[in-house]
């Protein structure tokens, strides 16, 4: 049993380990509007994603669609109607923190997944009804305590923090309850989607098609590393992990985030701060002391 669960925590921390490093290709082309990185990396990724379904997993792919067509009408409807919105939600989460990371700080864009645990987790509860122990409670205090010392920035960054948590808050809280579709098919529809929403501001817009190789290796970078890997693991992971737990784990991304900004950028960092992360280090551990303990039993 801790092994299964242990193989679904594992999968619900790579991909914020790997979003935590996301600011250095988008900075290499900062160079670039970020509508542009955005159309390109979803581009990109619907060809990479739909190669692989069509190659290597097209069983997978029939068994969804006869899943499909067996549904009633208003089930049919009803997942319709989430895989959109998951797509709005996604993509909306994408182009707010590539604008945040190159157009406004990042520790705005850092920020934002320090505020997200805390409506994943909410939106949980409320939504979901997930039970929160009071080890849970006890976690999110601390986060919450570890926000308030972070919140000194400006208005502009605290609010672009809110915009970016909010769409992948809700976004997580959607997956969960999309049930019995195989993720990796799930993730296809909604790069085809994303891509839909963003071809007419493609067609419209007048920029001249990149021929920059600088460009395009960091995009199919962006795209594989950064977007497919990345959100086939978290998709993967709410499978074996309530959405509130999977929520405290993407306080991985800001720590992985402010220590890039901080090693790599060579950005400024304070005593209070300092303290804010290892509170947010300290929140990580409580609320999954429980399943850390199994893991490490199961080891030992």
């Amino acid at each position: 049993m801790a092994s299964s669960k242990s193989k679904y925590f594992l999968a619900g921390i790579i991909p914020y380990i790997i979003w935590g490093t996301m600011s250095i290709p988008l900075r290499n082309i900062k160079g670039f509007p970020p509508q542009e990185i955005l159309y390109y990396r979803i581009f990109v990724s619907i060809v990479v994603v739909w190669g692989i379904i069509l190659l290597f997993r097209r069983s997978a792919l029939n068994k969804d669609i006869e899943f499909f067509k067996a549904l009633t009408p208003s089930k049919k409807v009803k997942l319709l109607a989430l895989t959109i919105l998951s797509a709005i939600l996604i993509t909306g989460n994408w182009f707010t923190y590539i604008y945040a990371v190159n157009s406004v700080s990042l520790k705005a864009a850092a920020f934002a997944y320090m505020v997200c645990p805390l409506l994943t987790a909410l939106c949980g509860v409320i939504i979901l009804k997930e039970q929160l122990t009071k080890a849970k409670v006890a976690a999110l205090v601390v986060a919450f305590v570890s926000i308030v010392l972070l919140a000194t920035g400006s208005l502009q960054e605290v609010l672009w923090a809110i915009l970016i948590a909010a769409f992948y808050a809700v976004y997580v809280i959607v997956l969960k309850v999309i049930k019995d579709i195989d993720k990796f098919n799930f993730l296809g529809i909604q790069l085809i989607l994303s891509g839909l929403m963003m071809l007419p501001t493609y067609l419209s817009n007048s920029n001249v098609f990149p021929t920059d190789s600088f460009f395009w290796i960091h995009i199919f970078l962006i795209a594989i590393v950064f977007t497919i890997i990345p959100l086939f693991l978290n998709a993967y992971a709410l499978l074996g992990m309530p959405s509130s737990a999977l929520g405290i784990l993407i306080y991985l991304n800001p720590i992985v985030a402010f220590t890039v900004a901080f090693f790599y950028f060579k950005e400024e960092i304070d005593v209070h701060q300092l303290f804010a992360y290892l509170l947010l280090l300290l929140s990580i551990v409580i609320f999954n002391a429980q399943l850390l303990q199994r893991i490490v039993y199961k080891k030992a």
